[in-house]
């Protein structure tokens, strides 16, 4: 990608190093135990942020958020100003398409952070991944995840992280539109596997979005380079609950699903990629997805 020429976004919280922040000093890690419960939640079909306390809607206190000295200049580090310009073109896509329908965008805020962090959701540690937390309306990544990506999900590339924070940012753009208040008060009155169904084509609908993104920053920019929406189809592949059931456990459980197949995924963001509209990417109208 060609991107250092972006714009850097002013909604960035850097809590890196910060001493203050996270869980416990410089963070923490998961214990054995806790990696355990973590993937018999996953494979039980229950999303493993609920573990975490981390769950989209989960309502946690002001308490809960760090109180360590922030940055909130742009960071200068590759990673952080990577990811400030992909924040940035996300505001820049989004706004105009609210716009259009009538109403405001107001953007999310990114956090960055190392090691584990606390939210209004409650608090994490970086194995959980990169999350939305609606409560607070940020986005929470520790770039350390995006040598994860390219080194266990052999997924490398810019346009890999970039589709990362397109994606939570596509939760953050549900939130304003009042799908995520309705799927969950659909899943309440669910069983496990309908809120699991439910929650695939949440994900997927994030997906698409992101592929909205790409569309719309392509056209714009002309900033995308040969290559680069492969590396987002393998970041989303990656990712896809088959791929990772089948490391894991070497067997594939559909009924318990959260997130979607790497097909799924990998159709669903070429679907908001090539059509580039918001009704194109309506997952729960889908028959099949």
């Amino acid at each position: 990608m060609r991107w250092r020429e972006g714009r850097r976004s002013q909604n960035v919280e850097d809590y890196r190093g910060s001493g203050g922040g996270g869980l416990g000093g410089g963070g923490f890690k998961l214990g054995i135990g806790s990696l355990v419960l973590l993937a018999a939640a996953y494979f039980l079909g229950v999303d493993p942020r609920l573990v975490m306390g981390i769950m989209q809607g989960t309502q946690g206190s002001d308490t809960a958020l760090e109180s360590g000295p922030v940055r909130t200049a742009a960071p200068t580090d590759a990673a952080g100003d990577f990811l400030s310009v992909i924040l940035a073109d996300t505001e820049d896509v989004w706004t105009p398409i609210f716009q259009a329908a009538g109403t405001q965008y107001s953007p999310p805020r990114l956090r960055l952070y190392e090691g584990g962090t606390r939210s209004g959701c409650g608090s994490a540690s970086a194995e959980a991944g990169p999350f939305y937390c609606p409560a607070d309306q940020r986005v929470y990544i520790d770039p350390a995840f995006f040598d994860e990506l390219a080194q266990r999900f052999q997924a490398p590339g810019d346009f890999a992280q970039a589709y990362v924070l397109a994606h939570e940012v596509g939760h953050h753009v549900q939130t304003l539109i009042g799908v995520s208040d309705k799927v969950r008060a659909a899943q309440q009155r669910a069983s496990q596997e309908e809120q699991n169904a439910l929650q695939v084509r949440m994900e997927l609908q994030a997906d698409c979005f992101a592929g909205i993104w790409a569309n719309h920053t392509q056209r714009s920019r002309d900033w995308l380079e040969t290559g680069d929406i492969e590396e987002g189809l393998r970041a989303a592949a990656a990712v896809g609950d088959d791929m990772i059931q089948k490391r894991a456990q070497g067997y594939v459980v559909p009924e318990s699903f959260t997130h979607g197949s790497a097909e799924q995924r990998q159709r669903w963001f070429n679907r908001g990629f090539e059509n580039g509209q918001v009704n194109s990417c309506d997952t729960f109208a889908a028959r099949s997805l």
